[in-house]
């Protein structure tokens, strides 16, 4: 992530930095008020990419305890009253994965929308 904020940066004009020099800012402030804002805006789409990515390659789900869900798949597949339902299991749980990589998505799409990425 520190990656991408540092290509965010590296994205910044260098007539951003010898605006806020020419009008006295503070290179605090210059960093604060003009530099960092644009430079997330730069890479929100990326830093959530990388989020959802990060989310989908890892199994664990911590509902109740630290059980993973997979391995509730696996108890509820070897019980005896529920054989046959294999496939059920199977759809719920990426089910419950896209709810969730669809949820965090329409979060960025909305920040994004709040910030203007994207208008002039």
């Amino acid at each position: 992530m520190i990656d991408l904020l540092s290509d965010g940066l590296q994205s910044i004009p260098k007539g951003q930095f010898e605006a806020a020099k020419a009008i006295g800012l503070h290179p605090i402030h210059t960093m604060t008020f003009i530099i960092m804002p644009q430079a997330l805006r730069a890479v929100i789409p990326d830093i959530v990419g990388q989020s959802i990515s990060m989310f989908k390659d890892t199994s664990l789900v911590a509902i109740v305890g630290l059980m993973d869900i997979l391995g509730i798949a696996q108890t509820v597949k070897s019980n005896p009253e529920f054989l046959g339902s294999i496939m059920e299991t199977y759809l719920f749980i990426a089910f419950c994965y896209w709810i969730i990589a669809y949820s965090i998505s329409y979060a960025s799409r909305r920040l994004e929308k709040t910030l203007g990425v994207g208008e002039r």
